[in-house]
């Protein structure tokens, strides 16, 4: 017998976490954000913003640097300067997993952080492509493309 340990929140799951608040939803996020319960943080990188797409309104911090990938050394006053007391911060990268260490060190902080499942693009599929198979853009949540 399995057991779902899963919250529901207005509706929607939060998949609780040992080391961070737990994981959710696209749509939920995006709840939370137009509701001013969160801010929305994209810890993506400047080229994978620039080249894939954008979240509007979403604070662009990456927790890797690219070439090297390498953690930002400027991440946590970034998070610290964007999240106001008392809110949530919902992390989003490419497919659900920086998004995930970096929930962890916004924990560590002292905010209640949660990644958002699938990321910006989803799993890559059998043609190893990302953008069909679950993701942001992929839910019809708000993006835009410079």
């Amino acid at each position: 017998m399995k057991t779902d340990f899963s919250a529901h929140v207005g509706g929607q799951t939060v998949h609780p976490a040992p080391d961070y608040a737990g994981s959710i939803t696209g749509l939920l996020a995006w709840k939370w954000v137009q509701s001013g319960e969160a801010v929305l943080v994209d810890v993506r990188t400047d080229a994978e913003r620039e080249w894939v797409g954008v979240v509007p309104g979403a604070v662009a911090l990456a927790w890797k640097q690219w070439p090297g990938m390498a953690i930002n050394p400027a991440f946590d006053d970034g998070l610290r300067a964007a999240v106001p007391a008392g809110r949530k911060v919902a992390l989003l990268c490419r497919s659900g997993v920086r998004s995930i260490a970096a929930a962890r060190r916004a924990t560590e902080l002292g905010l209640q952080a949660y990644n958002i499942l699938e990321g910006f693009e989803g799993d890559a599929d059998e043609l190893g492509q990302r953008g069909h198979r679950g993701g942001w853009r992929f839910q019809g949540l708000p993006w835009l493309q410079k």
